[in-house]
């Protein structure tokens, strides 16, 4: 059926206004379309993202009239360029990161670190991060496995000036990854992780318009078995998937989580 733009003209006039209030981090709001409630904790261009008080994150696109505050529908804009950079907006602990606007020129390295375990999960964090990343003078590196994880901590030898921060797959109760990690005891080493065996998992299925990844038999190799199951090409799989995502909302809260603990640890690492 082809568009009626005239009949979409007059429904945008008819279309009720609200109230725009401007997102501040740590204002509680709820999305009127899911009952999510929460305090902001991130905006981007794309996105503001929501905690609530189990610390599940959430994200949510900016929509006209999308969000309850104090119990009245409004819409939630970012700060203007001007009135952002009055505020001087910048990442705190446990809060998020705020974009900032327009380019950013990148900092100086840190000594600090972020670690991930191969090259897919390090282009996914730079992927969806890397604003923040190069703001914070942040470097990520992939592990390419973990099995000797306390052998590459001490070589490393952090300090409170070279913080690490490490992202572990399939970090579970009794698994492997599990008890790799648990030999690490430093205080200024953070390891977090999600609970997927791979972090292709970690980016909901739905940006292919799936309702859920394809079951693998245990024993098979995850990402042979689900391109398999997929149709798809191993090799040329990933590079389509990665550029599906186009915010955070297209990841698990797990994996969100995850990265953003590590880089709220990494960022507060002495000068």
């Amino acid at each position: 059926m082809s568009r009626d733009i005239l009949s979409e003209h007059e429904q945008q006039k008819k279309a009720p206004k609200y109230r725009e209030v401007t997102a501040q981090m740590g204002m509680l709001v709820e999305d009127r379309a899911s009952g999510f409630c929460g305090d902001v904790v991130k905006i981007t261009f794309e996105a503001v993202t929501l905690r609530d008080r189990k610390n599940q994150f959430r994200h949510f696109r900016w929509k006209e009239g999308a969000f309850l505050l104090e119990g009245k529908p409004v819409t939630l804009v970012r700060a203007t360029q001007t009135s952002a950079a009055a505020t001087a907006p910048k990442r705190t602990t446990n809060s998020g990161s705020v974009a900032a606007s327009g380019p950013v020129r990148a900092k100086v390295a840190r000594a600090a670190r972020i670690w991930v375990e191969g090259k897919h999960d390090a282009e996914l964090v730079e992927h969806v991060w890397g604003d923040d990343l190069r703001d914070l003078g942040i470097v990520v590196e992939p592990l390419h496995g973990i099995d000797d994880l306390a052998g590459a901590v001490r070589e490393f030898q952090p300090s409170t000036k070279r913080r690490l921060g490490i992202l572990v797959d399939h970090l579970v109760i009794g698994s492997k990854e599990s008890r790799i990690a648990a030999e690490v005891r430093d205080p200024n080493v953070l390891i977090t992780g999600h609970p997927f065996v791979d972090v292709w998992a970690g980016i909901r299925p739905k940006v292919l318009g799936l309702q859920a990844w394809p079951d693998v038999p245990r024993g098979q190799p995850w990402k042979e078995g689900m391109c398999r199951a997929l149709g798809t090409d191993l090799s040329t799989f990933w590079p389509r998937l990665r550029n599906k995502v186009t915010t955070y909302a297209d990841l698990s809260p797990e994996l969100v989580g995850a990265v953003e603990r590590l880089i709220d640890f990494v960022a507060e690492a002495e000068e």
